[in-house]
């Protein structure tokens, strides 16, 4: 059977504009046509206190021991597909359970989207509170499923009966809990984690990215759910090594029962940890401690750059356990500030836009302290100049 459009095709350069956005439109599906691409504004030589990056670059030995391991890699041959190093490497160095296995991705977005493809079928649901990460939304309408967004209780806390109505109600096939959440930074409570895990008819996927900055000050465990996997069948856990200081590797982890990522990675394309990202993160995972150190710094940063903005006149600051800080500014004032800020060559995130909870909400990544002063800087000149007008 021909699926080729009735009307010839022509050469783009001949066909007219709104021919062009015609046939788009015949062919693209609705779903997809409605969507927005997910933003990502330029920075140029802005300070970048957007994207949850951590700021501290490697010290120069390690860049020099990395291009040596990097001179090793044989680009002429496809990676190891199974990246059974590397796995071995996030094993140790992630604390997984002995009895989970373990798929990696192309940072977790793909992670997202392989379990998401997994479970498509017309008529199903992916379930989250909100607000949350974005592409927890984006991914599962792309995919063509229904998306149901529960919103937070007070203080950005879980409603634990809302979500047990919405799971009853409709049944999901996936449930996404962020912990601790994005964008507001807040960790779940764990009895509330375990009762949607127990009410969810299917899978279950808590996101960790930032487990890492969850330590309380001057200690070392993370708040995790990792334990929690050989307990429940329906339990999966994301992992990411992005906010550690390997963003540009792009490399996600998840780990989870045998019988669940078995099934996922069908839907994997080959090959997609590429030779250098695995190369780079098991010369990294060697020099763990490295990394620690720069979150650890990162998270006693943290405490300073919240008391600091708590100090300021009419900002309502939201705790974290993350490596950025949610804030409220004055009632309609978000926009100006978070101009006032780019001008002054301070990029944070603007998520008032979003509205609901998140009306009047910026969103600043944890820098250095310099880039942290500068911040500072920036906003306090920002609020003055509204108190000016």
């Amino acid at each position: 059977m021909n699926d080729s459009p009735t009307e010839p095709a022509t050469e783009s350069s001949g066909e007219s504009a709104p021919a062009v956005e015609a046939r788009v439109a015949r062919w693209i599906r609705p779903a997809i046509r409605s969507l927005s691409a997910y933003s990502i504004p330029e920075c140029g030589a802005r300070i970048k206190l957007d994207a949850m990056e951590n700021p501290y670059p490697w010290p120069g030995e390690l860049v020099d021991g990395w291009l040596e391991a990097l001179r090793r890699v044989s680009l002429n041959r496809y990676p190891d597909p199974d990246a059974r190093t590397l796995k071995g490497r996030l094993r140790a160095a992630m604390g997984f359970p002995p009895g989970a296995a373990v798929l990696l991705g192309n940072g977790s977005d793909e992670l997202i989207q392989m379990i998401v493809m997994a479970v498509a079928e017309p008529g199903r649901v992916v379930l989250a509170p909100e607000p949350t990460f974005a592409m927890y939304r984006l991914i599962t309408r792309v995919a063509g499923l229904e998306y149901v967004g529960v919103p937070l209780g007070e203080g950005f806390s879980l409603d634990r009966a809302a979500m047990e109505r919405a799971i009853d109600r409709h049944r999901p096939a996936v449930v996404f809990l962020a912990y601790p959440n994005n964008p507001t930074g807040n960790l779940f409570a764990p009895a509330d984690l375990e009762a949607v895990i127990r009410r969810a008819p299917g899978l279950v996927v808590i996101d960790e990215a930032y487990a890492a900055f969850t330590a309380p000050e001057g200690g070392e465990a993370e708040a995790t759910c990792l334990d929690r996997i050989e307990r429940f069948e329906n339990l999966v856990v994301l992992r990411t090594v992005s906010k550690m200081g390997l963003a540009g590797l792009r490399l996600g982890v998840l780990a989870g029962p045998q019988a669940w990522l078995a099934q996922i990675d069908k839907t994997r394309l080959p090959y997609n940890v590429n030779v250098l990202t695995q190369a780079s993160a098991v010369f990294a995972l060697e020099h763990w401690g490295v990394l620690r150190a720069q979150t650890a710094r990162i998270r006693a940063d943290r405490a300073v750059l919240y008391a600091r903005l708590r100090a300021f006149p009419g900002i309502e600051v939201f705790p974290s356990r993350a490596n950025f800080l949610l804030f409220r500014v004055p009632s309609g004032r978000a926009d100006r500030i978070h101009g006032s800020l780019a001008r002054s060559g301070v990029l944070i995130r603007n998520l008032s836009g979003a509205g609901g909870a998140l009306a009047d909400c910026l969103r600043v990544t944890v820098g250095t302290r310099e880039e942290n002063e500068a911040f500072l800087r920036a906003l306090g000149e920002a609020l003055g100049a509204l108190d000016e007008t």
